[in-house]
């Protein structure tokens, strides 16, 4: 029974909910909910590149330009377009799948090293542009994004942006796990174990990488934009070589290959910095010794090996 629960596809939803619908009950105030929303929101970009680099192995280090391109889309659009802030949300997720579409095509060609150089060349564009373009973008000051309305509400206030980022989150991890659990996913992670084979046995290995790429660029634009909606502020580190290396640090903490993994490896790289403030001078070293430590005990991820345990128990 309880390897069979175990196996569910459905396991890691239904864990997320009971967690999502615990945590107002024992945060002692708005600042930890605010937390717990900045986590959700992690959580989100991570899954995208869980679908890219845990199911189809391809390794993006640029994948916080697409957090930017959601973001600034969310602000540029009702400055400029007139748009709804919600409009402007969908309007940058669209945006960024195009443009990872266009950009996918050749880049998606190379493989190891030089991939994951050609991704890392692709954020930095967009960074660069986002801090060039002063005129329209605020350059490295920002510039303020429209609050948000739903149905006449005003989305406002840690409590409401934490149940409205969890809900998405929560949409997110159904069709992650959903697509892992298709014929794509399947296909996805057949080339992930050896392109060539895939390549044989009939898999249209270019066009299951790019739809890969799509999607994870539609995950992180999501993110990005729900991170300037709520905090009513974009600033160009959203799209910031750190931001990439700390979402890859997420995928592979948490676990490489479970949607799962991604919610306990944004968990640990937004929360633990919160808990290590008090460290002062100290807590970025503490942060990045406790990272190698997981790594060196826990080389598949947090998630996979706590499975193992629970599998090798119930057995």
């Amino acid at each position: 029974m309880a390897k069979s629960l175990l196996n569910s596809r459905f396991l890691p939803l239904v864990v997320l909910a009971v967690i999502i619908a615990i945590v107002p009950l024992v945060a002692p105030s708005g600042f930890y909910l605010r937390v717990a929303a900045l986590v959700w929101t992690f959580s989100l970009a991570a899954m995208g590149l869980t679908i890219l680099m845990g199911y189809a192995g391809q390794v993006s280090l640029g994948h916080a330009g697409f957090l930017g391109i959601g973001a600034y889309s969310v602000a540029l659009g009702p400055e400029y377009l007139g748009l709804h802030p919600l409009a402007a949300l969908v309007l940058g997720a669209v945006l960024a799948g195009l443009i990872a579409w266009i950009v996918g095509k050749p880049i998606l060609k190379l493989k190891g090293y030089y991939l994951a150089i050609a991704t890392l060349g692709f954020g930095m564009i967009v960074s660069l542009v986002i801090t060039g373009e002063s005129d329209f973008t605020g350059g490295p000051d920002g510039m303020k994004v429209a609050r948000a309305t739903l149905f006449g509400l005003k989305l406002s206030g840690a409590s409401t942006w934490y149940w409205v980022t969890a809900g998405v989150m929560l949409v997110g991890a159904a069709i992650a796990l959903n697509i892992g659990a298709s014929p794509t996913g399947r296909a996805l992670r057949a080339l992930h174990d050896s392109e060539v084979a895939a390549s044989a046995t009939g898999i249209d290995v270019a066009s299951k990488k790019l739809n890969a790429f799509v999607l994870a660029a539609i995950y992180g634009a999501v993110a990005g934009g729900l991170i300037g909606l709520m905090n009513g502020l974009v600033t160009p580190d959203v799209a910031g070589f750190m931001n990439s290396i700390e979402l890859v640090a997420m995928v592979i903490i948490g676990g490489l290959g479970s949607v799962f993994g991604a919610v306990v490896g944004a968990a640990f790289l937004v929360v633990l910095p919160q808990a290590l403030t008090a460290l002062h001078d100290y807590e970025q070293m503490v942060l990045g010794l406790l990272i190698m430590v997981f790594m060196i005990f826990l080389p598949a991820g947090i998630v996979p090996a706590l499975r193992k345990v629970w599998t090798e128990r119930a057995a």
